[in-house]
């Protein structure tokens, strides 16, 4: 049922400090965060002792941390896989801070354009080694649909829930799908059996960003299937409704909602939480 579901939000996108993060949350009505970029700084760098200070405000607000926002896996096929381990490290460091155990991450560029076999060879070999240090660590790696990866298309996300267990699990971004030029419908029939995780990012077919349910990715209707499935499970709000520098750091594709243009960055973040809440609180 829709009440097991949790609703979380990448707050850096309504603002850059921490403090002013948590304001937003607080006026929208989130009360879990999934942190990226915090006073500036990625959580993967981010130094234990001002964890420690951003965790004590989180608190103070009621605020609990639901995942890490991390750019693990953002990075080519033929970069070295140890800097990915190391910044799954620094994570294990974050987990003794926030608590949370849940890691975005992703599966690897082809710059050099190595054949489709050695793309997906290479690549299952580097989720290997870092489903191994999650499972050291007591983390989980949520997979991220990204634009580009191996793993932007249906067919590879098939590929890629052979490795589904409990360290390794799958996120559905709709507006990332829609890119793949995929049915909508079709493609979460074809995923929801193996979706453990919900990105509200929605996108007009022309490449604007929308708030969820306002888009080409039939996000409405999914959802109303996903409840009426009895799926349960993460949801982070990810609006793009204006492209903050921690959104362009994510090399994000599309644009901000061109019809929303002007409005100050917070307001945006505001809007989109509304259509979220909105959204679920309908299907209740």
């Amino acid at each position: 049922m829709l009440m097991a579901w949790t609703l979380s939000a990448f707050a850096d996108e309504a603002a850059d400090s921490i403090d002013d993060q948590i304001a937003a949350l607080a006026e929208a009505k989130i009360d879990h965060v999934d942190l990226r970029m915090v006073d500036g700084i990625n959580i993967v760098e981010l130094p234990v002792d001002h964890a420690k200070g951003v965790k004590a405000k989180l608190d103070d607000a009621g605020i609990r941390v639901g995942m890490y926002g991390s750019p693990i896996g953002k990075t080519d096929i033929a970069d070295p896989t140890q800097t990915e381990l190391d910044r799954l490290d620094h994570l294990a460091a974050m987990r003794g801070v926030f608590g949370a155990t849940g890691v975005r991450i992703f599966s690897f560029y082809n710059k050099a354009g190595v054949s489709q076999e050695d793309w997906r060879t290479q690549g299952f070999d580097k989720l290997d080694q870092l489903i191994q240090r999650a499972e050291q660590h007591g983390l989980v790696l949520y997979h991220e649909n990204e634009t580009e990866i191996y793993g932007d298309h249906p067919d590879q996300i098939d590929e890629l829930a052979q490795l589904r267990g409990g360290h390794f699990k799958l996120i559905y971004d709709f507006a990332n799908y829609l890119r793949t030029g995929a049915d909508p419908w079709e493609n979460w029939q074809r995923l929801k059996p193996v979706t453990d995780a919900l990105h509200f990012k929605d996108q007009k077919a022309n490449g604007d960003h929308v708030p969820i349910g306002q888009g080409d990715t039939m996000a409405s209707e999914i959802l109303a299937d996903a409840v009426k499935s009895g799926w349960s499970g993460p949801c982070t709000l990810e609006p793009h409704l204006f492209m903050s520098d921690a959104v362009l750091a994510t090399n994000v594709h599309g644009r901000g909602d061109t019809s929303l243009a002007g409005k100050p960055r917070g307001e945006l973040f505001q809007i989109a939480a509304q259509a979220a809440h909105g959204l679920m609180g309908g299907l209740l």
